[in-house]
């Protein structure tokens, strides 16, 4: 399969050659996942890297009083996995959940290797791509120690604004680290200035 979604999104990374996107893409299967169902479960090995072409996911730990903290969320055209995990080959301390129905495309680790011997320019492709990883985690770090809640719930619905709507109050909550309750009273607020 060609994926254009998938190729459209390479191609303003890295230019490559019509037959080597084939060779990328034919690496990558086509996953369905269920609203709630679990692509990585704390424990496993992750084998996969993600690309999301349909839906979104959460990416959260849970910590030893059983609370569940989003890391971060995966919608349309964003990457899902455990880098640790998938690098590493060491059981991973993530859970990784479906929030709605959704469609990865996923690549294995053999293949992504096959991939930087076959098409050398993956490797800048993919260093490109944790490049920009490492910003956001650096950003989303920054805003976390200078924003208030208020600021980072406005961030947030400001930056993502489709992956905002499709959640529920507890998940957003869980990724801002304030309560729900909050939450409901900020939404609430913001819906009474709109109009």
């Amino acid at each position: 399969m060609s994926y254009p979604s998938l190729q459209e999104y390479i191609k303003k990374i890295v230019d490559f050659k019509p037959v080597e996107l084939d060779i990328i893409t034919r690496c990558f299967r086509e996953r369905k996942v269920a609203k709630g169902e679990y692509i990585l479960r704390r424990g496993q090995v992750c084998r996969f890297e993600g690309f999301v072409t349909q839906g979104c996911f959460r990416i959260f730990i849970t910590d030893h009083k059983g609370t569940e903290k989003v890391l971060y969320f995966a919608g349309r055209q964003w990457w899902v996995m455990d880098i640790d995990s998938f690098a590493n080959q060491i059981p991973s301390e993530l859970d990784i959940q479906a929030t709605e129905d959704s469609i990865l495309l996923v690549i294995s680790r053999e293949h992504k290797e096959r991939l930087y011997q076959e098409v050398p320019k993956v490797e800048r492709l993919f260093r490109i791509m944790s490049q920009k990883a490492v910003v956001a985690w650096q950003r989303r770090l920054i805003q976390n120690h200078t924003m208030n809640a208020e600021e980072r719930y406005s961030h947030f619905v400001t930056n993502y604004p489709e992956i905002a709507e499709s959640l529920t109050n507890k998940l957003v909550a869980s990724y801002l680290g304030i309560t729900q309750e909050f939450v409901s009273v900020i939404r609430k607020r913001r819906s009474i200035n709109k109009d």
